[in-house]
């Protein structure tokens, strides 16, 4: 029986998940290309689960941008807009509710900041993660070259509230630690 990892999932300097993501996300770029626009915006946020020893298990950031489509369900008149990059998660860790702990992290910052349109350009193979936290899929799939196959999700975050999809097993707010 392999034992969980023991993690806390915390505000990081974006800095921090770059080799993350791009060993997950972008490895065949060098680790300066791994950058995002964006990146710098002092509105831009990072989370990460981080192990007891300080390694990064899962990253994502969060930064102010316009989606580039209309939801129609949702007025966005005055609604803010943000856009989730660089969710990574180690892929033999992927499936034991780190990334979702990340996420929720995100979603819960989103909120604590007014809430708003939280969207994301989706690899396929991550549509489960999302889903289960409550996005919504817009459009059609597409791929990336070199990267795969992408697929544009959404959500609305009410301002000041918790994640709204339940979670089965641990799911960590920021400063958080689960204990393997």
């Amino acid at each position: 029986m392999t034992k969980e990892p023991c993690y806390e999932v915390a505000r990081v300097p974006v800095e921090r998940t770059l080799a993350l993501r791009r060993e997950v996300l972008r490895p065949h770029l060098a680790l300066e290309e791994a950058v995002l626009p964006g990146d710098d915006d002092p509105a831009t946020v990072a989370f990460a689960a981080l192990a007891e020893d300080g390694a990064v298990l899962s990253v994502a950031r969060v930064g102010p941008e316009r989606a580039p489509f209309a939801v129609e369900a949702v007025d966005r008149a005055g609604l803010p807009e943000w856009r989730l990059r660089g969710m990574a998660t180690r892929a033999d860790l992927r499936g034991r509710g780190i990334g979702s702990a990340v996420l929720d992290a995100v979603i819960a910052h989103v909120a604590a900041e007014g809430g708003g349109l939280l969207w994301c350009n989706a690899r396929v193979p991550a549509v489960g993660l999302y889903r289960r936290a409550g996005f919504l899929t817009w459009g059609e799939e597409w791929v990336e070259p070199v990267i795969g196959p992408h697929v544009v999700m959404w959500r609305e975050v009410a301002p000041g509230a918790p994640p709204a999809v339940p979670r089965s097993g641990a799911s960590p707010a920021p400063g958080t630690t689960v204990s393997g």
